[in-house]
């Protein structure tokens, strides 16, 4: 059963040189509270899985303003003008990962696949360094998976079996980074008895889930 701990302590689990997914995208469905307390930690050298880097002000976008990210995988950069900077002063490490191959790669670390094929990028600086193979005709590269250290995800109502439902779009990404990490740490809104959610409602098994924080409006 997950242990329930504050948003403070799940940010002092984390140390330097960690690599981190967090849920989200604009920062809708990530979780605000331990993103904050690790910024009041200032941990640095961390590697950063994310959809994209949100804002300056909002998201995962304060810890690269922070400067506590070296490098980063994720697909969208375009809202956040201190990441581009970075990038462009070779300060910040940036995979740009196509976002339909990003999921597709944490899923396959969270089922346990080795990989998978796609035509995605194919012919674009996508497809360097990386293994090819022709069928019926077609050209496609071969990704593989994408794991972490920890996920930071955010749901909507936990039951202390840290089973999870999620509210609206905040679901993106949650759902398949809580499948693929060494410990995963998950910030919800609401926490409920076992029992008192519906099974039909129900997305993401509390197997997978490790913490569980509640989140607090600031």
């Amino acid at each position: 059963m997950p242990k329930i701990i504050s948003s403070k302590e799940a940010a002092a689990m984390i140390p330097e040189n960690s690599r981190i997914m967090f849920g989200g995208f604009l920062a809708v469905g990530c979780a605000e509270n331990i993103i904050d307390e690790l910024v009041n930690l200032g941990t640095k050298k961390l590697h950063l899985i994310v959809i994209a880097s949100d804002y300056e002000d909002k998201g995962v976008g304060k810890l690269i303003v922070n400067e506590q990210i070296t490098s980063t995988q994720l697909s969208h950069l375009g809202t956040n003008k201190t990441t581009q900077a970075q990038m462009n002063a070779n300060q910040l490490n940036v995979e740009l990962v196509p976002q339909g191959t990003l999921m597709e790669r944490i899923r396959a670390k969270g089922a346990g696949l080795g990989g998978f094929l796609t035509p995605t990028g194919v012919g674009t600086i996508v497809a360097e360094g990386k293994d090819s193979y022709e069928i019926d005709g077609k050209q496609f590269i071969l990704e593989k998976p994408i794991s972490a250290d920890f996920a930071i995800i955010r749901a909507f109502k936990a039951d202390k079996s840290g089973n999870l439902i999620y509210n609206k779009t905040a679901r993106n990404s949650n759902p398949i980074m809580a499948t693929a990490a060494d410990i995963t740490i998950i910030e919800v809104d609401e926490i409920v008895e076992i029992g008192a959610l519906s099974p039909e409602e129900i997305i993401t098994p509390g197997i997978f889930i490790d913490y569980i924080v509640l989140h607090k409006e600031n």
